[in-house]
């Protein structure tokens, strides 16, 4: 039996689409937690057992871990909250239904960081590597997925890509890191799930095929495209008032903002690529596959 949180978002999304095609022929089934049963995809209907009710709440956790072999543990960040109570806050309860129920395996949803120079003061990613200590101390099996930033922040970027050909962020415009497909985490997940033979804690690196800035970004934009994009550095403070002024809690976008500027000095890149580490979407088929589509639409 693995369960899965969130699986309406992006990365379960895409999870729970390859777990239902590769599962049965394991011997597994599949649990999802879900606040919205209406959300999950028509090929769930009747194929999985729904838990319904939010994986931040005790009850909930209970019933869906009795039984379970493996979890997948995402916590969707809540802006609301400082970053420590969105990532570690949130999982204590998960921690107490996986030793109370037994759960062997845990595969989380985690960053890249640890070991480097920043990895303590780098808001979002302290907070979650923190999360993964606290899983770890529960004794179970455990493989954090340890991710750079996604090609798909990028579609909140697509408007402006689609009226002014600008994109945005705070990192300098020649910092190469890797970047990673939500595709290519759901693949990594699936394969730990499925294939529990592992044992300890450990982190799993995705890193995607190749490092690129964001120049290099705008680059294959304008020519995935057909049109001009090109990359604007947004000062740190600019980008600290925007947030605080959408309402978000004061401390989370300190978290936020301690995150970039992290990643503008070297978070990142503390683990080489190889071919352990790599994945294999690469940001060329990504537009072609998905931003295309919604800048263009």
């Amino acid at each position: 039996m693995i369960v899965i949180t969130a699986p309406t978002g992006n990365i379960g999304r895409q999870l729970l689409s390859r777990l239902l095609e590769s599962a049965p022929a394991a011997g597994e089934e599949l649990r999802v937690i879900v606040r919205d049963p209406a959300r999950l995809p028509d090929a769930a209907r009747g194929r999985v057992e729904v838990i319904t009710g939010s994986h931040a709440e005790a009850e909930v956790l209970d019933r869906a871990f009795e039984g379970a072999d493996a979890v997948f543990w995402l916590v969707p960040p809540d802006a609301s909250l400082t970053p420590e109570d969105a990532y570690s806050g949130f999982t204590r309860p998960a921690v107490k239904a996986l030793v109370a129920r037994g759960v062997g395996h845990v595969v989380g949803v985690s960053a890249l960081g640890r070991g480097t120079a920043v990895a303590d003061r780098a808001g979002l990613v302290t907070a979650s590597l923190a999360m993964d200590d606290l899983i770890i101390g529960a004794g179970v099996a455990y493989r954090a997925l340890a991710n750079p930033s996604f090609f798909e922040n990028l579609l909140e970027e697509s408007a402006s890509i689609r009226e002014k050909g600008v994109f945005t962020d705070v990192v300098d415009a020649d910092r190469r890191a890797p970047l990673v497909a939500v595709a290519d985490i759901a693949a990594a997940a699936a394969g730990l799930l499925l294939d529990r033979s592992w044992t300890g804690a450990d982190s799993v690196p995705v890193l995607g095929p190749q490092d690129l800035s964001p120049n290099d970004l705008a680059r294959i934009m304008t020519e995935q495209l057909g049109r001009p994009v090109r990359y604007e550095r947004q000062p740190f403070d600019e980008l600290q008032s925007t947030l605080v002024g959408y309402g978000l809690n004061e401390a989370f976008v300190q978290g936020i903002v301690d995150m970039k500027r992290a990643k503008d000095a070297g978070l990142d890149a503390g683990v080489a690529r190889t071919p352990d580490t790599a994945s294999p979407t690469s940001f060329e088929q990504w537009c072609a596959q998905t931003l295309k589509s919604a800048v263009l639409s």
